[in-house]
């Protein structure tokens, strides 16, 4: 396998984000690589620090069919999914798709909605398709959800509910930025540069000749084995009430094989697990009410367990 080209289109999507988003680099790559390994996103942060600004900077550097649904209290999941409409000249009715009808959507402030609204998206992310009256209306490749929400403690907030927080591949955080990039980032605004237009670099194809490459990406038997150890692992682990799922397994699996074409090899090393499991399993594991008064983070039980597990040679 040639990962040349891949390589390049990931590098340069990489640098037409930082004309935009500054002292992100980090966040950037994880979000190239949860695209290219047909993963959905969530960020979650306090209003202000440029979630949205982020997952603009993705979009419209990609020559892909763009939503943003703003989420509110009264958002409904029709709003999500489309309707269908009475056509009194043809006298039948007639399928309107919504916003998630797009290659890459925005649903902003998630946990604004409701609970049903937020469940609206569950059969997209999963099975890249929506039913609408009973019609099934096929998703367009690529696709992919940015979700972001405000923490819980912010005012006006429905947490996620598990079965959704699991159809998400990762969950990141966008954090403040540091004196130097915040400089930066006054100048720019003063100058007029910082909201400048991003232009496309990449196409549809390339996005999914990509992802093509990230599947055939080698994942030694070991290495297997040692993913599907940190899985079992977290199920037993005293702080954890509900350990990962196997579709937390296959998503890691597959962010570790994105990893490895990140770094430019066609086979899979020990590092690539272990950076795939601290980017896919934390937020899908639930704490115990005792861990959560020890003010327990998922990702601490996560070190401390994969610190116990032998990395395979």
């Amino acid at each position: 396998m040639d990962t040349k080209v891949s390589n390049d289109n990931i590098a340069l999507l990489r640098s037409n984000m930082e004309k935009r988003i500054v002292g992100k680099s980090g966040l950037i790559d994880r979000l190239i690589i949860a695209l290219i390994s047909e993963g959905h996103v969530l960020l979650e942060d306090v209003p202000g620090v440029g979630k949205t600004s982020l997952a603009k900077a993705l979009a419209d550097s990609l020559s892909l069919s763009f939503s943003r649904i703003q989420c509110t209290p009264d958002t409904m999941p029709s709003d999500i999914t489309g309707v269908s409409v009475y056509n009194s000249k043809s006298g039948s009715f007639e399928v309107v798709p919504g916003p998630v009808v797009n290659n890459i959507v925005l649903a902003d402030e998630l946990n604004r909605t409701t609970p049903k609204t937020q469940s609206a998206l569950l059969e997209a992310m999963e099975e890249n398709k929506v039913t609408i009256d009973g019609k099934d209306l096929a998703l367009p490749e690529p696709f992919m959800v940015i979700g972001t929400q405000n923490p819980l403690e912010t005012a006006g907030t429905y947490p996620l509910p598990e079965a959704q927080l699991d159809r998400f591949m990762m969950k990141l955080s966008v954090g403040y930025p540091g004196t130097e990039d915040a400089l930066d980032m006054a100048g720019r605004f003063l100058e007029g540069s910082l909201h400048e237009e991003t232009k496309a670099v990449l196409k549809g194809e390339d996005i999914l000749k990509m992802r093509s490459d990230v599947r055939e990406v080698k994942i030694n038997d070991k290495l297997i084995d040692y993913a599907v150890t940190i899985v079992e692992s977290t199920r037993s682990v005293p702080e954890i009430s509900c350990g990962a799922s196997p579709r937390a397994l296959l998503s890691m699996l597959r962010c570790a094989q994105a990893y490895a074409l990140f770094s430019a090899r066609d086979y899979c090393v020990p590092e690539d697990i272990l950076n795939a499991a601290e980017l896919t399993l934390p937020h899908r594991l639930i704490l115990t009410a005792q861990a959560r008064m020890n003010h327990v983070s998922q990702a601490q039980v996560l070190k401390t367990l994969t610190n116990h597990i032998k990395v395979p040679s």
